[in-house]
């Protein structure tokens, strides 16, 4: 009778020089440059990590350039007009961005929802004397989707031998919510000075908790609010679109006149400077 030995993986201890294996993730921009430039990139970087796609930069680059083509061709083919060619090729290329925006909005929702129960969860587990490792680990692997992920990933580097302040010091920008900056916060806190954990987290709980509801009942009293503020945003573009549309020669016979040179040139001012004001106010209003 044939004995199968069973083979055990030797267990490995953590150790920081371990963590020169991780795959960091490929960025477009420098988080510490001043320039136009480099605050574009760094923004196209943290939508591509903060909208949960494991899509390439290169690879969405890729679909707005065929999504320009695409709809500019389809312009041109139907009414054969550089104006309206040239705007069926910026709605083609900004429709993938615009995607990656939704995404990321809700992904973002979800995640602030799921993180009070994530954070009793931890307290519940630190009650047990377990270690803060052990007690994220368990949490981590219990955590459903989307935030199970986020913490999957700050676990494999504690795994690897690195510190909390190494291992969370990336959550803040993969997720985009103060709420998980101040938690990564208060865990690297009570790491190098200590404390009653189960004390910190049980208020920060109630803390998000009681942000959740504020920033519900925000919502619920700004909706007219913010509804007039995006039809601004839409309805001039929408309207230019209906008029060169409808007669491609449009634009050029109100060019022609002096008065409509300048009523045009006021009004593409007057709507930049708004619409640049009612973004800043909405992306204020709505940090999470």
């Amino acid at each position: 009778m044939a004995v199968q030995a069973e083979l055990v993986a030797p267990k490995i201890d953590p150790r920081s020089e371990f963590a020169g294996i991780l795959k960091e993730h490929t960025a477009f921009g420098n988080p510490e440059g001043s320039g136009g430039g480099d605050r574009l990139n760094s923004w196209f970087d943290r939508l591509l990590i903060q909208s949960g796609t494991e899509m390439d930069g290169t690879v969405l680059m890729l679909l707005s350039v065929m999504g320009s083509i695409f709809l500019g061709g389809l312009a041109f083919v139907i009414q054969e007009n550089l104006l309206t060619t040239a705007m069926g090729g910026m709605v083609g290329f900004v429709v993938p961005i615009a995607v990656l925006m939704f995404l990321k909005q809700r992904r973002q929702s979800m995640m602030l929802k799921q993180t009070p129960d994530m954070v009793d969860e931890l307290a519940r587990a630190a009650r047990t004397g377990r270690s803060l490792h052990d007690c994220f680990r368990i949490v981590a692997e219990e955590t459903p989707e989307p935030l199970g992920s986020e913490l999957r990933t700050c676990s494999r580097r504690l795994r690897f031998g690195l510190g909390f302040e190494d291992a969370l010091s990336s959550l803040p920008e993969r997720t985009g919510l103060v709420a998980l900056s101040v938690f990564s916060t208060a865990l690297i806190i009570h790491e190098q000075i200590g404390g009653d954990l189960v004390e910190v987290l049980e208020r920060l709980a109630r803390t998000i908790r009681d942000r959740l509801t504020f920033l519900g009942r925000l919502k619920t009293m700004t909706t007219a609010g913010r509804a007039t503020a995006i039809l601004m945003l839409a309805l001039p573009p929408a309207i230019f679109a209906f008029f060169v549309i409808r007669d491609p020669a449009y634009l050029n016979n109100l060019m022609a006149a002096e008065w409509g040179r300048r009523v045009t040139i006021l009004a593409v001012v007057l709507d930049v400077v708004g619409s640049l004001w009612i973004v800043r106010v909405l992306k204020t209003s709505q940090r999470v």
